[in-house]
C-alpha cells in the first residue's frame, strides 16, 4: 500500500469509527437492558473481540504491562464502566441531543482541571472556551425555553454530566499510562470495566427476569462487537497516520452525526436555543483542541 493510499485509508477508518460511535445512542433507546447490564456486555464483548484481534495480529506474543501501568489500566477500566452506565442512563432519561451535548462537556472539564492536574496555565482562550461551553449547556438543556425541564430530563442531564466527568478522568489518567500497544491497553481497560461491573450486577440485577428477543440480542451484539471492538480497532489503527489537528476536527463527526440521527430517526427537534447551545459546546471544544493540536505537532 502506497503512502497516499495508507493515509486515505486511515482517514476513512477514523471517519467510519466516528460514524459508528455516533449511532450508539439510537441502539441504546431500543435495548431493554439496564444500563449496568449493557455496560457489562459491551465491555466483555469488546474485550473478547480485541483479544482475538491481538492474537491474530501478533500471533501468541502478548506481554502484560508492568505493575504500575496495569493498576492504572484497571482503574481507568473501572472509570470507563461507570462512564458507560451514566451515559446509557442519560440516553434513557432524556433526549439523545441533550445526552450527547452533556457528554461532550468532557473537554471543558479537562480544561478546568488542567491547572490542578497537569499544572498547566489556564489561558484566557481556554477559559473563554470553558465559559462558552457552560453557557451552551444551559441553552441545550432547555432551561432557557421558559417551560422548564422535567424530572426525567434533569436526571438525564445529571447522568450525562457524570458520564462526561468519568470520561474526563479517563483522559487525565491515560496521560500517565505508558503502554506501547493501544489495542492491548484498550483490551485490559474493557476487561476491567466488565470485571468490576460483575459483582454490582450480581447484587442488583434480577437475572431471572431478563427477557431478550432476537432483535434485542442482535442489537446487544452490535453494541459490543461493532461499537466497541471493531470501532476501537479502526479508531486506534488509524490515529498513527493522522495529525493531531486532523483527529481533533474529525472527532466531532461523532456528536454531529448523533444529532442528525436524533432528528431523522427519533424525530427530536432542536429549538433556536438548542442550536445555539450545540454550536457553543462543539465550537468551544473544537477551538480548544485545535490549539492543543498545534502545540503537539
Amino acid at each position: 500500500m502506497t503512502g497516499d493510499n495508507q493515509h486515505r485509508n486511515s482517514y476513512l477508518q477514523f471517519i467510519t469509527a466516528m460514524l459508528i460511535f455516533g449511532t450508539i445512542g439510537i441502539f441504546r433507546k431500543y435495548i431493554p437492558l439496564s444500563s449496568g447490564m449493557l455496560a457489562f456486555t459491551r465491555g466483555l464483548l469488546g474485550c473478547i473481540f480485541l483479544l482475538v484481534f491481538i492474537i491474530i495480529k501478533n500471533g501468541k506474543k502478548m506481554q502484560l504491562p508492568d505493575r504500575r501501568n496495569l493498576i492504572l489500566l484497571a482503574v481507568t477500566g473501572v472509570l470507563i464502566g461507570l462512564n458507560w452506565i451514566f451515559l446509557f442512563e442519560s440516553y434513557r432519561y432524556t433526549t439523545m441531543t441533550v445526552a450527547t451535548m452533556c457528554y461532550y462537556m468532557q473537554p471543558t472539564i479537562v480544561i478546568l482541571l488542567s491547572p490542578l492536574v497537569f499544572k498547566e496555565k489556564l489561558t484566557v482562550k481556554k477559559l473563554s472556551c470553558a465559559i462558552a461551553a457552560i453557557v451552551g449547556m444551559f441553552f441545550t438543556s432547555g432551561m432557557m425555553e421558559g417551560s422548564g425541564i422535567g424530572a426525567g430530563d434533569t436526571i438525564g442531564i445529571l447522568c450525562g454530566l457524570c458520564a462526561a466527568a468519568f470520561y474526563a478522568s479517563v483522559i487525565i489518567l491515560n496521560k500517565k499510562i505508558h503502554v506501547d500497544d493501544a489495542y492491548q491497553k484498550t483490551m485490559i481497560q474493557l476487561g476491567a470495566a466488565a470485571l468490576v461491573l460483575l459483582p454490582y450486577l450480581i447484587a442488583t440485577e434480577d437475572f431471572a427476569a431478563l427477557a431478550l428477543n432476537f432483535q434485542s440480542v442482535i442489537m446487544v451484539l452490535i453494541v459490543g462487537i461493532v461499537h466497541t471492538g471493531i470501532a476501537y480497532v479502526m479508531y486506534f489503527g488509524s490515529m498513527k497516520a493522522l495529525k493531531s489537528q486532523s483527529i481533533a476536527v474529525l472527532s466531532y463527526i461523532d456528536p454531529v452525526f448523533a444529532l442528525l440521527l436524533s432528528a431523522l430517526v427519533l424525530q427530536e427537534k432542536l429549538t433556536v436555543f438548542g442550536i445555539a447551545g450545540v454550536v457553543l459546546i462543539i465550537g468551544s471544544a473544537l477551538v480548544s483542541e485545535l490549539s492543543n493540536g498545534r502545540k503537539a505537532e
